[in-house]
């Protein structure tokens, strides 16, 4: 897919804030204006939902929850099916079942993205509990 060009004019006080933020994100300010008005499509596509910023990047959650990929990991490790696993996963996360239809449906429309963040913290985990093993050998030595 090619990509458009796009032409906006905004104050000087945005151009500044969006350089400040783009260092703070490790992007130019125009791969930050281009995320941030993706982001602003998505929470327009799915309300309820929000971006972060946090170590491993931007991510989306829950307005006033946890992370999609928190509550994706939930749904996919609950024994059950259609709307019954949205109820247990409401159970388990404490959540409302309105909560977990919206995580559902972003999930669905952005699945190999969630699924991606899910791979990296899987191999991340995998990672820390084989330094930790390691440090408990030494320390039994």
């Amino acid at each position: 897919m090619t990509s458009g060009h796009l032409s906006v004019r905004v104050d000087p006080d945005m151009l500044e804030r969006l350089d400040r933020m783009g260092k703070l994100e490790g992007m130019n300010r125009s791969e930050l204006a281009k995320a941030l008005l993706e982001e602003g499509l998505r929470m327009a596509d799915f309300p309820g939902i929000v971006f972060r910023p946090g170590p491993a990047g931007r991510r989306p959650g829950l307005a006033a929850g946890p992370d999609i990929w928190e509550v994706v990991r939930v749904l996919c490790g609950v024994n059950a099916a259609g709307e019954e696993a949205i109820a247990r996963t409401a159970e388990l996360t404490d959540l409302t079942l309105h909560d977990v239809r919206i995580v559902v449906r972003y999930y669905a429309a952005y699945r190999d993205e969630i699924d991606d963040w899910l791979h990296v913290l899987d191999e991340e985990a995998e990672r820390l509990k084989t330094a930790w093993e390691r440090e408990q050998e030494l320390l039994r030595a």
